[in-house]
């Protein structure tokens, strides 16, 4: 199929599923749809083990859409299929260069959209569909449609002949949805990559080349043989200061007494920043020095021991603010902000742990940030196929001090656990402001609903 084939019908696409709907099991179909016939136009010796996970990984973070409808669920649909694409179209482009063409391909829409020889391709000489549907049906439409809406605007009865009839056509929001599509379309079908992108990929391999120039220090005033003391000499002043910290910050936590809440809230915020922070400036210390040569520098042995035990070193750092965490949510309930702090901890951890690979393993500076954006990704992923919501309510609902009417209003998707926490409770004011919001969300037509609001039997727990 042609590009331009493909650009119009997902610019139909769009109008059929979004015509007068909200955004919901909609946008989950035409993830679906995307993936799908982004895996029929993948030519067969393309479809590696790769791109068969992403595709797997589309159609699962469509599903998750579909079911939550949220912004971590949209992410996951978005990045899936991009991925998708750039894999099956340039399977050899290095994962990290994919945001720079997305953005490039973003912002030159309108500069590129006008090279039309670029993205038609012309039809064969005679009468095709294609051209067809172009002569007799797409340039009158869109000319009927242009003057329909002028002619509106001008006079009022004009556009009362058709406005009570029983066929209700919004002609605006037709034209809305069309240039979105297009722009959809054009975007994910036709995206370019620019020749100083290529020449960056050939930078961002996991391995060296099997020439390594050892002679080449990072800074003229230096030989060769000072960085490789200077980075030694650092590591161990840092490792001292390291050290101090952890034994400073683990006192801190877990054995000084905290004077209220609203103080140990604060603390732990501070103390997990500043470990996400530390482990940042860690990573980029040591990619600092292990670059090049001094990854094969037989000389740097002590370097690379004293790197390894800082590695560690932050690596305890990362675990003790985990537990501190889990002591802090233990005694005020889970949030989304301290399962983010989690998730923050959990990357933080992954870094290190490929970091260490690196040295170990004489890998790139590039390696390391391969690997985190398919770390990131994963991460996008579970975020958006679990409800947290509801794990954070089932956690709370068993304290003493639940606060009922924050999770009513600030967690999402805990409707059923908070259904049968009011009949329980007797709570009749709750249960009667979750029946109607539930009740507005399964009134939605077909492609406007969530479905995990479908999946609410309200018969059970109706008012007596």
């Amino acid at each position: 199929m042609k590009k331009h084939h493909l650009i119009f019908i997902t610019v139909l696409a769009v109008i059929v599923l979004f015509y007068k709907e909200y955004v919901a099991l909609n946008l989950g179909i035409f993830g679906i749809f995307l993936s799908i016939l982004t895996f029929t136009q993948t030519k067969s010796e393309l479809r590696d083990r790769t791109f068969l996970t992403l595709f797997v990984t589309s159609i699962f973070s469509s599903f998750a859409f579909a079911w939550f409808g949220d912004e971590v669920s949209f992410l996951a649909v978005f990045v899936s299929l991009f991925l998708l694409r750039f894999r099956g179209t340039y399977p050899k482009l290095k994962p990290f260069l994919y945001i720079e063409v997305l953005l490039i391909n973003l912002f030159s829409f309108l500069g590129r959209v006008f090279n039309i020889e670029q993205w038609y391709e012309k039809p064969k000489e005679g009468k095709s569909f294609a051209k067809k549907f172009i002569t007799f049906v797409l340039i009158p439409g869109l000319f009927v449609t242009i003057f329909f809406f002028i002619y509106s605007f001008g006079s009022d009865h004009f556009a009362n002949l058709f406005r009570d009839s029983e066929l209700d056509f919004e002609p605006l929001t037709v034209i809305i949805l069309a240039v979105i599509g297009f722009y959809i379309g054009f975007i994910f079908w036709n995206f370019g990559v620019e020749r100083f992108i290529f020449k960056q990929n050939h930078h961002l391999k996991d391995d060296f080349s099997d020439i390594i120039n050892l002679e080449k220090p990072t800074f003229s005033f230096l030989d060769i043989d000072s960085e490789r003391v200077s980075g030694f000499v650092s590591l161990s002043a840092l490792n001292i200061l390291l050290l101090v910290f952890v034994v400073t910050y683990n006192y801190e936590q877990f054995y000084e007494v905290t004077t209220s809440a609203d103080t140990l809230s604060a603390e732990t915020h501070d103390r997990v920043n500043a470990v996400i922070m530390s482990i940042i400036m860690a990573i980029l210390v040591i990619l600092f020095y292990f670059k090049n040569g001094f990854n094969f520098d037989e000389k740097a042995t002590s370097l690379k021991i004293s790197a390894k035990i800082w590695i560690v070193l932050n690596g305890t750092l990362v675990l003790s603010a985990i537990i501190k965490n889990a002591e802090y949510i233990s005694g005020f309930g889970l949030t989304y902000k301290r399962l983010g702090v989690y998730a923050f901890l959990t990357m933080a951890l992954i870094g290190l742990i490929f970091t260490f690979i690196k040295i170990q393993k004489k890998k790139t500076n590039a390696f390391l940030f391969n690997k985190m954006f398919w770390a990131s990704y994963g991460l996008i992923l579970v975020c958006s196929y679990v409800n947290w919501g509801g794990i954070i309510t089932s956690n709370n609902i068993q304290r003493k001090d639940f606060a009922d009417n924050f999770h009513l209003v600030s967690i999402n998707y805990n409707e059923r656990t908070l259904l049968d926490y009011a009949e329980k409770s007797g709570n009749s004011e709750m249960k009667n402001k979750l029946t109607e919001r539930i009740e507005s969300y399964q009134k939605e037509t077909f492609l406007s609903k969530i479905l995990y609001y479908e999946t609410i039997n309200l018969d059970k727990s109706k008012i007596k």
